[in-house]
């Protein structure tokens, strides 16, 4: 089973694979920017949610322990009631006494037992739970390397094309910057002589 992160980098990945390549382009795509900016929020949003996921994975440690002290507890009063039902009977005083001691230092014994074996499985669940947490982060931070990598291409190759544009642009403008002044300085020589013409003699 999946978590909602990486259900979200499928989506951000099928979104990817869906776009439509540039004209005379295998490479290009063209991206809806919201589209993917939406995508992006909601990969952001879950993140904090996946990690308290786990967080309270970890946090069930108190929750081992809290048992463990209550079954404990529970053995200790039960020792402690069957003490007091032994020691009522006078003519057995004293060996009530010895099993009662006996009895409590039994329960007392398995009480530790139990808590620390809640302590060895509590303290393995949380290694267990944060190793795959770090896994987890850790294909997410792959992934989302490899997602801005690949927009980074895709933006590069923009940028490229664009600057092509640009310099082709400018090629244009040199080539006719010739022209346009030939035919400023042919209208201009065509307005004096006509001035020239106009004009009475002195």
């Amino acid at each position: 089973m999946s978590s909602k992160i990486e259900q979200q980098i499928d989506q951000i990945e099928d979104f990817i694979d869906s776009c439509r390549y540039q004209k005379f382009s295998k490479t290009n795509i063209i991206v809806d920017k919201d589209e993917l900016d939406g995508l992006l929020e909601e990969l952001r949003a879950r993140t904090p949610e996946e990690i308290k996921h786990y967080q309270r994975i970890i946090n069930n440690k108190e929750a081992i322990l809290e048992d463990a002290r209550r079954k404990a507890d529970e053995l200790i009063n039960e020792a402690t009631i069957h003490t007091n039902e032994l020691v009522s009977e006078h003519e057995i005083m004293q060996q009530a006494y010895a099993q009662a001691d006996q009895i409590v230092r039994l329960a007392q014994q398995q009480a530790e037992e139990i808590v620390d074996r809640a302590v060895v499985e509590a303290n393995a669940y949380r290694s267990s739970a944060s190793q795959y947490m770090d896994d987890m982060l850790g294909q997410l931070e792959d992934n989302t390397t490899q997602s801005l990598e690949n927009l980074t291409a895709i933006f590069a190759n923009f940028h490229n094309q664009l600057s092509s544009y640009i310099e082709t642009i400018r090629e244009n403008r040199t080539e006719l910057l010739p022209q346009n002044e030939e035919i400023m300085a042919s209208q201009e020589s065509a307005g004096e002589d006509g001035y020239d013409a106009g004009m009475p003699a002195e």
